[in-house]
């Protein structure tokens, strides 16, 4: 087994890994396959006191494949336990997003005007407390210019811009992580939270991301590419946690 044959999924699942790295032990919540392989597979190798769970209410003592059991239970993490994880800043969560900004504002609720969209969503849901009192990092499978757009149409997930705006109170716990997509990783490293071009996946030029984002992308010298996963990684993934290669259909090779 080797890393140079790794597919584009299996990248995106090592770039959604590195998202936890550091964290120690606080709750990984991922939403999107190749995220959840990410949290599993971080906790497999260089974070392992992230909690991880089944998939529900069930903290596992080990992570598992997708969709399979439970196995051994560390613990039970009711709605109400959940949330106190979330109010006390001890959840790293990495949502989706139906929309995107330049400084991170997500819209997961509405495409075209409130008074009368053109499609429903989700609904805000959870994203204003995540965004607000969590790291939050954010799994988009298909990077483009629907997504990666100048406005989003309703904020759902705060941004830095949003976040400043409101004034220390609402932004001494946000944190706005990473940006993974099927095409690069991006983040908010710049002196007013504009998205930053991190790197790029193998096989994918800068000049590729850029025409796929709706605003200016802050790009700095030579972009890198992603990491490779490593071929212990890469085994993991193939055999431990997704023996059923679900995560190709997340991401086209």
């Amino acid at each position: 087994m080797s890393a140079s044959s790794a597919a584009r999924a299996e990248i995106c699942v090592v770039a959604c890994a590195e998202a936890w790295r550091g964290d120690g032990e606080v709750l990984a919540a991922a939403m999107g396959t190749c995220s959840i392989l990410g949290a599993r597979l971080a906790r497999l190798t260089f974070e392992p006191g992230l909690l991880t769970t089944d998939g529900g209410a069930l903290l596992t003592a080990e992570p598992v494949a997708l969709g399979a059991p439970a196995g051994a239970v560390e613990g039970w993490l009711p709605f109400r336990e959940h949330l106190w994880l979330v109010q006390n800043g001890r959840r790293h969560v990495m949502m989706g997003a139906s929309q995107i900004d330049r400084h991170g504002n997500t819209n997961i609720s509405a495409i075209g005007d409130w008074a009368r969209p053109k499609s429903q969503l989700l609904g805000a849901r959870g994203a204003p407390g995540n965004t607000i009192a969590d790291p939050t990092s954010y799994w988009i499978p298909r990077h483009s210019t629907r997504v990666f757009v100048p406005a989003v149409d309703m904020v759902s997930g705060v941004g830095f811009d949003r976040a400043a705006a409101l004034g220390p109170r609402a932004s001494r716990f946000h944190g706005l992580r990473r940006v993974v997509t099927d095409l690069a990783v991006l983040d908010f490293a710049t002196p007013d939270g504009s998205m930053r071009l991190v790197s790029v996946h193998p096989g994918v030029d800068v000049e590729r991301v850029v025409a796929a984002t709706g605003f200016d992308l802050v790009v700095e010298g030579d972009v890198p590419q992603t990491r490779q996963p490593s071929d212990e990684e890469l085994r993991l993934i193939r055999e431990v946690l997704d023996p059923k290669c679900l995560r190709d259909r997340e991401v086209r090779a």
